[in-house]
């Protein structure tokens, strides 16, 4: 697996990382913890160095599994953890006081078996916490040696600025892809000039570019693609079918999958952009790993790009109490 630096951070990490949020929250019914393991381990063993968690995924168990999963590991991989929900609990709004995020550190710590936090993300911006304070209390805990690097997850170019004066932010983790191209507007400017890394979330747009889904799938009640986001009703599903069959057009030019068209062009977008997909089956993990070894050509680049820009893909990424959350 190929490497990639987090902007000027002199964070290193492979090239692909795994989101292991589905393994235990939001996608289903949770994967359970050997099987949870079993596949952690397994990225590692396939070369993934990057793995991704948050109190709130659960909350609370997705840390304890990965801790338990990469515990015998633990000097060999990059652990990023996230704080910034009241009682680490998604539904309860934004909590990214001082105190809390202290509090946070220490129990996250606890569960993912360490003694160091890598990369400490605020999850969500908090508007009732000035900026500078979050960034500062992350930079003692950075003093401290509990945490190696701070980040920002879906905060506005604000926000960035103004933590990264406070504190050098290593990574923004938001969601990109190609059915969510607006970072290109302003974050991806901002993040270059600042020497800030991107990893990407959703890089497959929650699986709708695999092709897996279409307008007739059904989602398990625990799934929140079948409830919460708009962009997933079965009429935009339908709507944005278009594009999934372009990607499967390209795939089928280049010998790959759609999956690994969809990475492949996130990697080549920057140096400096890591995509974080999530799978709880060994074979979807093979199948994104791939991706890293998918060459894009100029004129390959071009035909995706021309026949993305044909397909104006129909419905909100969030509901408004989210949306609400995210840009800040």
């Amino acid at each position: 697996m190929q490497k990639r630096t987090l902007g000027k951070s002199g964070l290193e990490v492979s090239a692909i990382g795994l989101g292991c949020m589905g393994l235990s929250y939001g996608y289903g019914p949770a994967t359970g913890g050997p099987d949870a393991i079993k596949l952690i381990r397994a990225a590692f063993e396939r070369g993934v160095t990057f793995f991704d968690t948050a109190e709130a995924y659960g909350p609370f168990v997705n840390e304890e599994v990965v801790g338990e999963a990469l515990a015998p590991v633990r000097d060999k991989v990059v652990i990023a953890t996230k704080f910034g929900f009241k009682d680490g609990d998604s539904t309860k709004g934004q909590d990214s006081r001082p105190e809390r995020i202290r509090a946070v550190a220490e129990a996250s710590l606890k569960r993912l078996r360490t003694d160091r936090i890598d990369l400490f993300y605020q999850h969500r911006v908090d508007p009732n916490v000035p900026m500078e304070d979050v960034a500062g209390t992350v930079k003692d805990l950075i003093a401290e040696g509990k945490v190696k690097h701070f980040g920002l997850s879906e905060a506005g170019v604000q926000s960035i600025r103004r933590a990264h004066a406070v504190q050098p932010v290593a990574a923004l983790q938001s969601e990109y892809s190609l059915w969510w191209r607006e970072p290109e507007k302003e974050i991806l400017p901002t993040l270059e000039e600042l020497g800030i890394g991107f990893v990407t979330f959703s890089p497959l747009g929650k699986g709708f570019l695999t092709g897996a889904i279409d307008e007739t799938t059904k989602f398990d009640s625990s799934d929140y693609r079948g409830h919460v986001f708009p962009r997933f009703s079965e009429e935009n599903r339908k709507a944005n079918l278009p594009l999934v069959e372009l990607l499967g057009a390209i795939a089928g030019q280049k010998k790959v999958t759609r999956a690994q068209i969809a990475l492949a062009w996130l990697l080549v977008q920057r140096p400096w952009i890591v995509p974080i997909p999530g799978t709880s089956k060994l074979h979807r993990l093979d199948e994104n790993l791939g991706a890293a070894d998918v060459t894009l050509s100029t004129d390959d680049l071009r035909q995706i790009e021309t026949a993305v820009s044909g397909v104006k893909i129909q419905g909100d990424r969030y509901p408004a109490h989210l949306a609400a959350r995210s840009g800040r």
